[in-house]
């Protein structure tokens, strides 16, 4: 089972860690203390947390982008037959759907709750400016 402390756990919201301490003070996010008493967040609680406070941003008039290419995010969910296996992660407001196979789903040990990194990669990449 994966546990995160309160700052990893607010970096994958992308949100301050005083933020994430008022969602486990008001029972909305499953947490405990560790043997040294430092408050640690269920990684399986924050994937779903994750996903239920998940709002993109409204896109509005695009102003200078670029889009990045790795997003650090929660595991969600996990969906594997013999060869293949889905792995759906979100990277605080963003979902992102991976197709790997099963053997690389065990060799990382992703498991739902575990923080994973997404390298997104195209070959056709648009940017854009305003007019």
């Amino acid at each position: 089972m994966t546990h995160l402390r309160v700052s990893e756990a607010a970096a994958l919201l992308g949100v301050s860690q005083d933020t994430v301490r008022r969602s486990i003070e008001a029972g909305r996010l499953a947490a405990g203390k560790d043997s040294s008493g430092r408050v640690m967040v269920d990684g399986a609680a924050l994937a779903r947390y994750a996903q239920e406070v998940a709002h993109p941003a409204e896109v509005g008039a695009v102003g200078s982008s670029s889009p990045r290419n790795q997003l650090r995010g929660v595991v969600t969910r996990i969906v594997s037959d013999t060869v293949m296996s889905q792995v759906d992660i979100q990277a605080g407001p963003f979902r992102l759907v991976s197709l790997i196979s099963t053997e690389a789903v065990t060799e990382l040990g992703l498991e739902v709750g575990s923080v994973a990194v997404a390298s997104v990669k195209a070959t056709n990449v648009s940017v854009g400016v305003p007019s």
